[in-house]
């Protein structure tokens, strides 16, 4: 009895040996890093970033949030974190490059979430300058002032430069087919190409300079704090106020939809397992035509804040195409699903009705924010 009752915790023990061993014989490549890291996130207080930063506070991280405050921007979006001791907030453009070392200076991060970008479509249109400093040049800036902060720490193998991209750097497909990290970049708008630009600056810097980076290219976001310059929450913050719900064109052109929790799940989890090198993109598998999408929105509307009379579809209006619209974006999310084991944890239809309450249960956010410049005016109109 002594005897097998040995041999069994001998058995044991050597599984256990085995198992802290193949999990600490991993590869540099693929390391898992460890919690409670030093997180610097640019774009912190917009609608992306925002989302980011509170799930790594809720993950037990510090966070450093760095952000300009432009018109897009709002620190309200990060109000619940905005007292907890492992975050800290300064306000810097990334197209300042010594702010951004003094920021690697006095915060040391472990790691870099870049998501700060220029970012709606419309406004490139008119003004295309602007996103090319910021998200070409600014990109620049964030990769020097990593590579000079990391070489003079040593070239630590666990620092990490993620780099938050769109599907938008792809081009439009056609009826079929979808997106995989290998598609060639075929950018149509200012914005997409401002986007491809810094995609293709962060691979450099990793095969020339050896800098530890991940990068990531997103579907169509949604949710709660977006800001109301985006199709889900104009229709939204339109209807409630009994306004024409503006539909481009005929409404025929199609996202695949990820709700914006859901993205910045996945974000820390590339940031964490990720190969160095490597890309990985992140879809919600929910394909909808833009006229698709808007009904969903007023059906849900007219369940949770029914109209006086008539229903919101009543509201819909078909109005001038965007120029170069895009016909369809689709992700295929097949690398993040089997190397990372990353879902989507909601359908459309289920984060559609969730960001449609937080709307309605959070006037006071949004209220303000319909006074900023551009906000409800039609951009991105010239040919």
């Amino acid at each position: 009895m002594y005897h097998n009752l040995n041999v069994f915790i001998l058995t044991l023990s050597q599984l256990f040996c085995f198992q802290h061993n193949r999990d600490n014989f991993v590869n540099p490549q693929t390391r898992l890093l460890m919690r409670n890291k030093r997180v610097s996130v640019t774009g912190g207080a917009g609608f992306i970033g925002s989302a980011v930063v509170r799930l790594a506070i809720a993950r037990g991280h510090f966070v450093v949030n760095v952000d300009a405050l432009t018109y897009a921007a709002c620190l309200a979006n990060v109000a619940d974190v905005a007292e907890h001791p492992r975050y800290a907030f300064e306000q810097a453009d990334i197209r300042d490059r010594a702010s951004l070392d003094a920021i690697f200076t006095k915060h040391a991060p472990d790691t870099v979430m870049h998501l700060a970008a220029e970012s709606h479509v419309d406004r490139s249109i008119d003004g295309p300058a602007n996103f090319i400093e910021t998200n070409v040049n600014g990109t620049l800036n964030m990769l020097e002032a990593s590579r000079s902060y990391w070489q003079s720490k040593g070239r630590p193998a666990d620092f990490r430069f993620h780099h938050i991209s769109t599907d938008e750097v792809f081009g439009s497909l056609g009826p079929t087919g979808l997106f995989t990290e290998d598609t060639p970049y075929d950018p149509r708008s200012p914005y997409s190409a401002s986007k491809a630009s810094s995609d293709h600056l962060v691979r450099a810097w990793h095969e020339t300079y050896g800098l530890p980076v991940v990068l990531t290219n997103c579907s169509k976001n949604y949710g709660p704090y977006h800001f109301p310059e985006k199709l889900v929450p104009v229709v939204i913050l339109n209807a409630l106020a009994g306004k024409p719900l503006p539909i481009y064109g005929d409404g025929g052109n199609i996202r695949d939809w990820l709700f914006v929790e859901d993205h910045a799940d996945a974000l820390l989890l590339v940031l964490e397992k990720g190969v160095l090198g490597r890309s990985y993109n992140i879809g919600g598998a929910n394909e909808r035509t833009n006229l698709e999408l808007v009904k969903t929105l007023c059906s849900i509307l007219d369940r949770l804040s029914p109209r006086a009379e008539g229903c919101y579809a009543e509201l819909i209006t078909f109005v001038t195409d965007r120029p170069g619209h895009d016909a369809r974006y689709a992700i295929d999310p097949s690398r993040i699903r089997d190397e990372l084991g990353w879902r989507p944890s909601v359908t459309v239809e289920e984060g559609l009705e969730q960001t449609v309450q937080w709307y309605l249960d959070n006037q006071d956010w949004w209220q303000p924010l319909l006074q900023r410049s551009g906000v409800g005016e039609r951009l991105g109109t010239s040919p």
